[in-house]
């Protein structure tokens, strides 16, 4: 397991990414989405997109620190894509398969710096 920060974006699915929450929640990581609302929310057949943006270490949760903070790229069950973050461990990271191309990893990359996005925080106050 490396702490240095990847240079890659990589899918998940729906399933995969409430595991990840859970697990930052779990962590007692700080970006998680609270139990359920993935559940609730995100599109149950939709790709998401991680990518690692930030080395965080926290001195008071030194069994999960370094973890990456991961921006997201999140389809909600209306279909619109918002931004997100989640905070992952390296090695559940470093688990998720390579599946995407360097044209759609540049492709995500640039939606999630410059798309003008909603936030999640944003959405759920539009749609609650």
């Amino acid at each position: 397991m490396s702490s240095g920060l990847p240079r890659t974006v990589k899918a998940v699915d729906t399933s995969e990414l409430i595991r990840l929450d859970a697990e930052a929640i779990e962590c007692g990581l700080n970006r998680n989405h609270g139990a359920g609302w993935l559940v609730e929310f995100a599109d149950p057949a939709a790709v998401h997109y991680l990518w690692p943006v930030l080395v965080h270490r926290a001195g008071h949760r030194p069994e999960s620190s370094p973890h990456w903070r991961c921006m997201l790229l999140l389809t909600v069950r209306d279909g619109q894509q918002v931004f997100s973050l989640l905070d992952v461990l390296p090695a559940s990271f470093e688990d998720l398969p390579e599946t995407l191309d360097a044209a759609m990893k540049t492709e995500v990359a640039h939606r999630l710096n410059c798309g003008g996005l909603p936030t999640q925080a944003q959405w759920s106050e539009l749609n609650s």
